[in-house]
Formats: C-alpha cells, structure tokens, sequence
C-alpha cells in the first residue's frame, strides 16, 4: 500500500509539475453566454469588457453549496477592504429562481450572472471547475492572475488584489 501511495505522489506530482494555469480566456469561453438578472443573455466577453482597465473577482458559487455561503463573509471582507475592484458572481444552481433568493438570502452584492448549462458551459469546462467556491482574478490589463483559488482568504488572491 505504502508504494502504491509512493508511485501516486509521484505521477501527481510530475503532473502538477507540467501544468500552466492560463492567463486568458479560450474563445469558446469569452462566447459562452450567461444570464444577467434581468433575464438578458450576456457574453463573457461582454461581462469582461464592462469592467476594462479594473481588477476583477470572479466568485464561482451556487445558494446551495455550505462552502460557499460560509465563505460569505471573507467575500464580504474583501469587498470592504478593496473597494475599487468589480466583483462578479458567476452561479451554479439548479435553477434561475433558487440563484435569486440565495443573492437576496445571503445579501451577496455585486454583479449576478447565471450559467444556465453549468459545468457543462464552454466557461465551466475552460475554467474546470472540481469545486466551489471557486475565485479567479482578472487584472486591469484583462490576464487572469489567479485561476484557482477556494478561500476568498488565499494568500495568492490578496497578493493579486494588493498588485
């Protein structure tokens, strides 16, 4: 058992090794298209655009996930602290209702976007999600410089929030 774990590690950790998180948007992601609380169809791209030239928190979450609405409260901090920056919610309920009461249950401010198909959506399969919550930073120049981060906490988000 123990050699098997051994050889485990170190696949992982060859893989890890050789795996570069991108800087930018794929297409087929800037195209995918999500909806804005108005019920309007929006693009990535389009999303992104509205927020040029400004630092950007994207929180992937879902009304349903524990992780997510306990991790509130470090959005909340951030928000506090770093008022300069755009933060978009990108959700992952089941539905369109469910996203509505959890931005009005949890009082999550900030710009709401819904993925209709998900994971499955160009954007969720770009950004592979295995776990949310899930952050991404954008800078001013439109680079994505954290790609996967799970705490609103991560050493490597406020770095890039305090840059």
């Amino acid at each position: 058992m123990k050699k098997m774990i051994y050889i485990l590690t170190l696949v992982l950790s060859v893989l890890s090794c050789n795996y570069e998180e991108p800087t930018s948007f794929s297409e087929e992601a800037l195209n995918d298209t999500f909806l804005a609380l108005d019920g309007s169809e929006v693009t990535l791209k389009s999303i992104l655009e509205k927020h040029k030239g400004k630092k950007i928190v994207i929180d992937i979450w879902a009304s349903w996930c524990g992780d997510c609405i306990v991790g509130m409260p470090k959005v909340k901090a951030l928000q506090s602290e770093y008022k300069d920056v755009a933060y978009l919610f990108f959700s992952l309920d089941r539905g369109e209702e469910p996203w509505k009461r959890g931005i009005k249950r949890y009082d999550v401010v900030g710009e709401h976007y819904y993925l209709p198909k998900g994971k499955k959506s160009a954007f969720g399969d770009f950004v592979s999600i295995g776990w949310i919550p899930r952050y991404m930073v954008i800078d001013g120049a439109s680079e994505i410089v954290v790609f996967d981060v799970i705490e609103a906490d991560d050493e490597k988000l406020i770095k890039a929030l305090k840059n």
